[in-house]
């Protein structure tokens, strides 16, 4: 039988509402996943072939970038399977590998206080995901070169207000998604800015402006969405577009802020 190793998912508490929540999903090479137990937390946790998951082959995958969408959907699917039954999910990182569940006990032991204490501090609570856009500048005609009738002067003056226009809507546009922010943070336990998505790999129209995620607990999330709601319907008067996403597993808190 060709070798295996073990591909972790996140780390949640044994409960019974993990092994429920896994008994229909499949992981990122259509392997079935189960727990890893240890001291109370469970891995989630599939059996992937070596020779495509060892360090060499992931290497070389992790350039693919159809094979990595195709992971990360899978990995994403395993984490909402559970994080949907209810129990507070840590998700790891894409292709968190072991040799065998020996190594991913020893993980759990090694990291045990510093995962319980995330569990402690974001159970109960979501990811909630914004991203705000602007119209991608449209390149102004440029002016004709200055003839005899048109002086140096006046060519650079239209040229030099052309500049300003197109600076002053970038100014608008991040000043109004600044504005956005700080509406959402207050509503949120915590926030995480990200720098703005490629256009090219995000496939959205616009430039992004604000790339943002907030922790949020359950009972204030229809509150949270709401807002967002109110400022996606304001935000076209300032020529901007609102994106909201999740809720989401806390992908982006399970390490705690720090300078």
């Amino acid at each position: 039988m060709p070798q295996r190793y073990v591909y972790a998912y996140a780390v949640t508490r044994d409960c019974a509402a993990v092994a429920g929540a896994l008994e229909t999903v499949t992981g990122v090479a259509a392997e079935p996943v189960g727990g890893v137990r240890h001291l109370g937390l469970m891995a989630l946790a599939g059996r992937v072939p070596a020779a495509e998951y060892d360090e060499g082959a992931l290497s070389e995958r992790l350039e693919d970038l159809p094979w990595l969408e195709g992971v990360a959907r899978a990995h994403q699917r395993v984490v909402d399977a559970v994080t949907a039954a209810g129990p507070c999910v840590l998700p790891l990182r894409l292709a968190t590998v072991f040799h065998d569940e020996a190594g991913v006990r020893a993980m759990l032991e090694d990291r045990g206080q510093q995962l319980r204490s995330a569990l402690d501090r974001l159970d109960g609570r979501t990811e909630w995901g914004v991203k705000v856009y602007a119209p991608e500048p449209t390149a102004a005609p440029r002016p004709p070169a200055p003839r005899a009738t048109t002086s140096g002067r006046d060519y650079l003056r239209r040229r030099a207000a052309e500049r300003h226009a197109h600076q002053e809507g970038e100014r608008r546009a991040g000043e109004a998604a600044r504005g956005i922010h700080t509406t959402l943070a207050a509503l949120a336990e915590e926030t995480r800015l990200y720098p703005p998505q490629n256009p090219a790999l995000s496939r959205h129209p616009g430039r992004n402006v604000l790339n943002a995620a907030y922790l949020v607990p359950w009972d204030s999330a229809p509150h949270f969405t709401s807002a967002v709601t109110g400022l996606a319907e304001h935000a076209p008067g300032d020529g901007l577009r609102v994106e909201l996403t999740g809720p989401w597993a806390p992908y982006s808190f399970v390490t705690p802020d720090t300078p």
